[in-house]
């Protein structure tokens, strides 16, 4: 509700870590185990906008799947990719794998995120439903769906029946962290 509920103060590091201890009370979820599909999405709107934007809950989803699995990454995307430097790396990278080579010796705002997409990548494949034209999101590496619903059924004829599968409906403040 917009409203201060916690404060640190003193020595930076153990007030940085007080922090992050208090938020995790609220956002960290234990996982007992990765799994086959993940579903998320920033929430709606504005926070699903752009791809930019969108980005957040697909990097926190990265710690729910298992490597091989998949994510259905969930987000309007109406107003395109959002940023220029973002679109410039998603647009005009030869692949996936050149975004990551790319940002360990041109690290560049709006690249990183291009490149935080692409390491995902390696680990799962990416279902995204949104607004963006079919065509437009395989060029930018990723694979297009119309609706939650259609994705969902796609890869359970991958995986069965049997397939694990988290939703993330805040997937920008949800920190899915794996124990044991």
């Amino acid at each position: 509700h917009k409203k201060i509920i916690y404060a640190a103060a003193g020595d930076v590091t153990k007030a940085h870590r007080a922090g992050a201890a208090f938020l995790d009370t609220l956002f960290l979820k234990k996982l007992k185990q990765r799994a086959d599909i993940v579903l998320v999405s920033q929430g709606g709107a504005p926070k699903d906008l752009n791809l930019y934007q969108t980005q957040k809950a697909l990097d926190n989803s990265k710690h729910a799947v298992r490597e091989g699995g998949t994510i259905i990454l969930i987000g309007s995307c109406k107003e395109g990719l959002g940023e220029k430097t973002f679109e410039e790396w998603m647009t005009k990278s030869e692949s996936p794998e050149a975004m990551i080579e790319r940002i360990g010796h041109d690290f560049q705002l709006g690249g990183h995120k291009a490149a935080a997409i692409a390491m995902v990548l390696q680990k799962a494949d990416i279902i995204l439903v949104s607004d963006l034209p079919d065509e437009f999101v395989r060029r930018i590496y990723l694979k297009p769906a119309h609706s939650a619903q259609e994705a969902f059924d796609e890869v359970m004829k991958k995986y069965g029946t049997e397939a694990t599968v988290i939703a993330m409906p805040y997937g920008g403040s949800t920190l899915p962290r794996p124990i044991g």
